[in-house]
């Protein structure tokens, strides 16, 4: 089954006294490229993040964030700058000395100067950390795994349509390029018996001629090449790995075979029927920009 490279999936669970909350999201990119945003001092969290989304996915831009809140202790200590501390109230009182000014200093004065109070997170089990992170991240994965497949479904389904779309018109072009032929052959009739009036119409030179138009026109190559193309593509559509690039080029191909066809029938009906297999081949190559 085939997958998006759009996708989100997001998991919450309070397991040994964390409230723990994941979250993965991607977007469509070329290459597979991970970003994580994680608690501080939790960093050691991102390689092991990028692991389990590597495995869910192999292609796109994805973003795990990670949001994590102690239930039943804090998590963080403070911490007090003591030696700082005394040195600003001593530097502060001399500065009172030298200028007149009277002692109002109080602890929570001193607690407002810079760096005095700093917040530190309580030592941790990083082991014991990952393994309860983890149990969530593979929740989170699983339903970002689930809607990617479901988008991937519903392109599959767009672009299976859109096929059967251009094998239609294929067979227009394929019922019409000979009639093409037949009335070049008419219309170089009536001009020969216009220009030579009762004279004798050479009709070897005339299927001479309309056989080298017919060889200039003829588009069965183009045609047997692009149904071959559906073919394969309906075939990837159902491939389980990543075909993103496989299905590209496949489309590449098919746009080369029907701006051929395009070229070579002189013909204002096919030109017509080429555009709109054109226009439709776009459209899958919109979609398969989004297919992993």
């Amino acid at each position: 089954m085939i997958r998006s490279m759009t996708g989100y999936g997001r998991a919450q669970q309070v397991l040994g006294g964390r409230d723990i909350t994941v979250e993965f999201r991607s977007v469509n990119h070329r290459y597979f490229e991970f970003s994580a945003r994680v608690p501080r001092g939790c960093g050691y969290l991102e390689d092991k993040l990028k692991g389990l989304a590597q495995s869910a996915a192999s292609r796109g831009k994805v973003e795990a964030g990670v949001l994590i809140q102690t239930v039943d202790s804090p998590d963080v200590q403070v911490a007090v700058n003591t030696a700082l501390a005394r040195a600003y109230v001593d530097a502060l009182r001399q500065m009172g000395e030298e200028l007149g000014l009277g002692d109002d200093l109080t602890v929570s004065t001193v607690a407002r100067l810079g760096d005095i109070c700093t917040l530190r997170r309580a030592q941790e089990d990083e082991d014991q950390v990952w393994a309860d992170v983890s149990q969530v991240a593979r929740q989170a994965a699983e339903r970002f795994v689930a809607m990617r497949r479901a988008e991937g479904e519903r392109l599959r389904e767009d672009i299976l349509g859109r096929l059967v779309t251009i094998e239609g018109k294929v067979a227009l072009v394929e019922q019409r390029s000979p009639q093409t032929v037949a009335e070049y052959r008419q219309k170089l009739t009536a001009r020969m018996e216009e220009l030579l009036g009762k004279a004798a119409v050479e009709e070897q030179r005339i299927l001479a001629e309309a056989a080298i138009v017919a060889d200039r026109w003829a588009v069965d190559e183009e045609t047997v090449r692009l149904r071959s193309h559906i073919a394969q593509l309906r075939t990837i559509l159902d491939t389980p790995e990543a075909v993103g690039r496989k299905l590209d080029f496949l489309v590449q191909e098919m746009n080369r075979e029907a701006n051929t066809i395009g070229s070579k029938a002189q013909d204002v009906a096919i030109a017509q029927v080429v555009v709109d297999i054109k226009s439709e081949i776009e459209k899958i190559r919109e979609q398969i920009q989004n297919i992993e």
